[in-house]
């Protein structure tokens, strides 16, 4: 399958170069990164030019509409239209529906699994669109993912993930607290990992990115917090829940709080790019959020 590659940042190039290994014939196209290993077109028009899907990963909802602007027109009738960036749910139903008027298929599917699941190939891609777009898109999920869920119609997968985000951030939260408040009370942290990791308070967030270094599976915590999912993103994706919450008229306290807890971390100490999982220390430091 001829694949065009639009966006190849830390999680579009490592997913394009799964497609690549898989036998695929991958055009890439991104203004700031060109990877030597990825061969790259000049314009993001070029580049779909001939495709069968043309997969973009961009940061926001106002650059994949422009995106798409400039890309339908020179894709093929009947083309895919695969959205893998995490954008707001009316940009994907806006661009889907531009899709559908320019005789392209179209399917919005945001991914889970940070940069880690991009180079191993075991992202979770939650997809909205038609059933037949996404069919034809699945086989290219097997092979950049372990999972992937058709959640509804256009949007349905944006829904999906920022539910899902607006939940690891709030847990997150939850965990990095629970730590520093053992630390206060004198509890070790590996005894405390040992008690919730078997008990009731198992979660993602403790049993599997432990956020507390030498503790649990290697994580960002271990290699001082670079990311495997920046706070910068997680910020954006409970900015982005709490925009839908208010779209919708939601009651999302917990998802208001943490995007308050995210935005003030990212602010401080996050701009350098520091892990999500690096609220810990923040917290566990006087003065921080929450600190004792």
């Amino acid at each position: 399958m001829k694949i065009a590659f639009i966006g190849l940042g830390n999680m579009g190039a490592p997913m394009a170069r799964c497609l690549i290994a898989a036998g695929h014939e991958v055009v890439g196209f991104d203004p700031a990164a060109a990877p030597d290993d990825i061969p790259c077109a000049d314009s993001a028009a070029q580049a779909v030019a001939g495709a069968e899907v043309a997969i973009t990963m961009l940061p926001n909802g106002d650059i994949l509409r422009a995106v798409a602007g400039e890309i339908h027109p020179a894709m093929d009738q009947g083309a895919l239209h695969l959205d893998c960036s995490t954008v707001d749910v009316q940009s994907a139903r806006d661009v889907a529906e531009a899709a559908e008027k320019a005789g392209l298929m179209a399917v919005d599917a945001p991914v889970s699994g940070g940069i880690g699941g991009a180079i191993n190939g075991t992202l979770t891609f939650m997809g909205g669109g038609a059933q037949d777009a996404f069919a034809k898109a699945e086989p290219l999920f097997d092979i950049m993912g372990q999972k992937a869920v058709h959640c509804g119609d256009s949007g349905a997968g944006q829904a999906a993930k920022i539910c899902n985000n607006m939940i690891l951030g709030a847990t997150m939260i939850a965990t990095c607290e629970a730590f520093a408040l053992a630390d206060q009370l004198g509890l070790e942290r590996q005894k405390m990992f040992d008690v919730v990791s078997t008990s009731s308070g198992y979660s993602w967030s403790m049993n599997a990115y432990c956020p507390a270094p030498g503790v649990g599976p290697e994580s960002p915590a271990d290699n001082d917090y670079a990311p495997g999912f920046a706070a910068a993103l997680m910020l954006k994706d409970l900015k982005l829940s709490q925009q839908a919450a208010q779209a919708v008229g939601a009651n999302t306290p917990m998802g208001a709080q943490a995007m308050e807890i995210y935005n003030e971390f990212v602010e401080t100490y996050g701009k350098g790019g520091l892990d999500f999982s690096a609220i810990l220390p923040h917290l566990a430091t006087e003065g921080g959020t929450g600190a004792a």
